[in-house]
């Protein structure tokens, strides 16, 4: 998947052994070899020393040290290898949308959405942002939940106010490492946008566009629940990389998450998966694991659409108290399973990014050839 050919610098007859050794290497979210996938750049050898350079397609900086070892092992068992220097960096493509104008320095662009309201999506979307960027990337997060915007709170920057910041430009808010815009930072405290849907949707695209974005590698939006007229401006006007949509277990989520599968199919914006959120709780006292909303709905939600299960989240009180506080699990208690849970549906949410863009690019050339 990397841009620019590959750097070897090894002679044929210890060339083939390396790369029959990283191509066996089976990545675990592109389910392909690191030869195969395109992340294999530079090879070089100095007195029995390899140096190896890996450029992933998806953020995963907390699987560096583990992928390091690894190949360390196996490559080791060439009579020419005693040591493995290794340089792992990340790079995503830039996704541009026929018709649709990029937005300045955002390279892809993640809708987090839901068909209802009450499923943890604004809480999603935020540690799913948050994880983007512990594991690496550049991140921002746009509120576009105009009429409840939450994301001032999560965050913790309530009393942030944007300035001009040049022609029809204005500043973000910058926290826990990541950049952020809401409407909610130019409303007073209380007020509310009383807006008809057209005039919402266009303050989005307004928001969106206005804002000076620093260099982004991902812009998460946290979209409004449902399927109207913000959600279709969006579709329209924005291009959108990809969708994660979350939902709860039980019935009535489950059938109004399907309406937002369903919506972004039709405008041919990927769904790269389901988050199941409030999927189980564990009773702190004795670790009984309980299912208040029903099992599975998430698991046969994404069978149906042949998309991912990107994760599955319990139902837990510090989650709820994280955001509360302004400081969002992910930042909160890194090395909890929940923060686990979200790193790795970053980097599965990265990784199916990357999966779309080479299946568009294989079908551009498939069209082309005809």
């Amino acid at each position: 998947m990397s841009e620019s050919s590959p750097d070897f610098q090894l002679n044929d007859e210890l060339l083939g052994p390396v790369l029959a050794i990283l191509d066996a290497f089976i990545d675990p979210y592109l389910a392909k070899g690191l030869v195969s996938a395109g992340c294999v750049t530079k090879l070089a050898i100095t007195d029995k020393r390899l140096q190896l350079g890996l450029v992933y397609p998806y953020p995963c900086m907390t699987q560096y040290r583990d992928t390091v070892m690894a190949l360390t092992n196996q490559l080791a068992v060439i009579d020419a290898i005693d040591e493995v220097e290794c340089e792992i960096d990340f790079q995503p493509t830039t996704f541009s949308a026929i018709g649709v104008e990029p937005i300045a320095n955002v390279k892809q662009i993640i809708a987090v959405a839901s068909g209802k309201g009450g499923v943890g999506k604004s809480t999603t979307a935020v540690n799913l942002a948050l994880a983007l960027a512990a594991e690496g990337a550049q991140v921002g997060i746009l509120d576009a939940d105009i009429y409840g915007p939450s994301i001032p709170l999560m965050l913790g920057v309530e009393g942030f106010r944007p300035v001009a910041a040049g022609e029809k430009q204005m500043t973000a808010a910058q926290a826990h490492g990541i950049t952020a815009q809401s409407i909610g930072f130019m409303l007073g405290e209380g007020e509310a946008a009383v807006w008809r849907g057209p005039m919402a949707a266009g303050a989005l695209v307004q928001l969106l566009n206005e804002t000076q974005w620093p260099e982004l590698d991902y812009l998460v939006i946290d979209m409004p629940p449902g399927t109207g007229d913000i959600q279709l401006t969006l579709s329209q006007k924005v291009p959108v990389s990809g969708a994660v949509i979350v939902t709860t277990p039980q019935d009535i989520a489950l059938a109004d998450a399907q309406k937002g599968v369903s919506m972004f199919q039709k405008v041919n914006i990927p769904v790269l998966g389901i988050v199941e959120n409030m999927s189980f709780h564990l009773c702190p006292e004795c670790g009984h694991k309980e299912h208040p909303f029903g099992t599975h709905g998430g698991s046969k939600m994404a069978q149906r659409y042949n998309v991912p299960l990107l994760g599955e989240l319990p139902l837990q009180l510090n989650i709820r108290e994280d955001m509360d506080n302004g400081m969002p699990t992910v930042i909160h208690s890194p090395g909890s399973e929940v923060a686990n849970i979200y790193r790795s549906i970053a980097r599965k949410v990265g990784a199916e990014l990357a999966l779309s863009r080479q299946q568009a690019n294989v079908s551009i050339s498939i069209s082309d050839d005809e």
